[in-house]
């Protein structure tokens, strides 16, 4: 499982110029899923994400965690973080999970962010959709967990 987190001041997401969703200051998350990964994961990258601290505090480190009263997450499935182009320029996406398992694990760990009290926003699984952010720094950390 891969995710890509990047801090925002704000996001949109439209899908055929339809407005889906849209965030103030927070994180958009790409969401990645793997063909072997499991609910376990999910857990994992939930645990990760509640707990990083990337904001700075009155001294300027990076000590904060996000705050679910004042801040947002948009989620959205992204099954190009599995696109590898090692051995050619046309990316291979083997290794991204089929619809069926990455859709179940998606929706999972959106439901459990909510779960947590985060106020989360999401794309339109399997759309094309258009995104629309103002990145903060800019700031983006890839965490992976899994074979």
């Amino acid at each position: 499982m891969r995710m890509l987190v990047t801090k925002v001041s704000k996001a949109t997401l439209t899908v055929e110029d339809k407005l889906i969703s849209s965030i103030k200051e927070g994180y958009v998350v790409y969401f990645g899923v793997k063909d072997t990964d499991t609910e376990a994961l999910v857990d994992k990258c939930l645990t990760k994400l509640s707990n990083l601290r990337i904001y700075h505090d009155e001294n300027d480190k990076l000590n904060l965690k996000l705050d679910k009263d004042k801040q947002e997450i948009l989620v959205v499935s992204q099954f190009t973080l599995y696109g590898d182009v090692t051995n050619n320029n046309r990316p291979s996406f083997t290794k991204a999970a089929k619809p069926e398992l990455a859709e179940v694990l998606y929706e999972s760990f959106v439901e459990k962010l909510r779960k947590l009290g985060y106020k989360v926003q999401t794309g339109v699984f399997g759309a094309h959709m258009v995104i629309d952010a103002t990145y903060i720094g800019p700031f983006n950390l890839m965490y992976e967990i899994g074979d």
